[in-house]
């Protein structure tokens, strides 16, 4: 049974991520590092980035599943940077369905670059019950939360704040996330966490342009997992992921990520597969109204 999983999440991963690699026609490539920690790299005023995040899984006692956030990002101005997600998801031996939406808002205070970046993230969500596209893990969120069927439609309105913490140095990047969320209604704060590390597999571009030179490859990981809530501050009944990335940026065509991310206690999900494809498209507006 435990091999016939593997196998249906690795199938579902390839098929989903080979469709989205022939869907959009290659602009500029992406700069973000990471499936759930955000660093404070901000996108360029006035470009469009469109990316399809996807995460696939088996867990134990429900069906395998693949969900996917559609991403809007938007460079508003140097110090903004506004998103909107359209999440959906596909459970074999149940259905596909449109879970709901995300609209985000990420503020970089301090323009220029200091040893510390902070950027303030505000993000309000509108999402059902099945969804299962994991941007995040807070609270006492487990595996438990990827068996419920597709039918369960009850509505979730939450607010998430983030602090996002980010410094370069030496070709690395080292960002850490708190993260504290809120469903809008009687229920209490909860809380997570994001730490994330990469780097360029070299730092100087080579003296020809090729697809697969060292420059466009990055390598980096990822921990994350929840912090329980206002009343059960800590590691009890949380889960925790260890995921390592690997980012390649194709040179004027698309940006690729693919993460294997391994649960790292009882109450996580034994092995998710993560995959990202994004383009960033230069100066959206002024393409639209034909400016150069």
């Amino acid at each position: 049974m435990r091999c016939f999983r593997f196998r249906a999440v690795c199938r579902i991963s390839v098929l989903s991520f080979c469709a989205g690699l022939g869907s959009w026609p290659a602009l500029l490539q992406a700069q973000e590092s990471y499936f759930v920690t955000y660093s404070h790299q901000m996108e360029e005023p006035g470009n469009l980035e469109i990316a399809v995040k996807s995460v696939t899984g088996a867990p134990k006692g429900g069906n395998p599943f693949v969900a996917t956030a559609l991403e809007f990002e938007y460079g508003v101005n140097g110090w903004w940077t506004a998103e909107l997600y359209i999440d959906g998801q596909s459970t074999i031996h149940e259905s596909t369905v449109f879970t709901g939406f995300r609209v985000e808002n990420r503020i970089r205070p301090l323009l220029r670059e200091h040893w510390i970046n902070p950027v303030l993230y505000f993000e309000f969500e509108d999402l059902n019950a099945a969804d299962k596209a994991l941007l995040e893990v807070v609270g006492h969120d487990t595996r438990e939360d990827l068996i419920p069927r597709n039918s369960r439609t009850e509505k979730e309105h939450e607010a998430e704040l983030k602090l996002i913490l980010s410094s370069n140095f030496k070709g690395w990047n080292v960002s850490e996330n708190f993260i504290a969320e809120k469903n809008l209604g009687p229920f209490s704060w909860e809380f997570g966490y994001a730490l994330g590390t990469s780097r360029p597999l070299a730092l100087k571009a080579s003296p020809n342009a090729c697809n697969f030179c060292r420059e466009n490859f990055a390598l980096g990981a990822e921990l994350y997992g929840g912090l329980g809530e206002r009343h059960s501050f800590g590691l009890s009944e949380t889960s925790h992921y260890l995921a390592p990335v690997l980012a390649w940026d194709v040179p004027h065509g698309p940006s690729i990520r693919v993460s294997p991310t391994f649960g790292l206690n009882r109450d996580s999900n034994g092995f998710l597969f993560r995959f990202m494809l994004s383009y960033e498209i230069d100066q959206f507006f002024s393409r639209l109204r034909g400016q150069p």
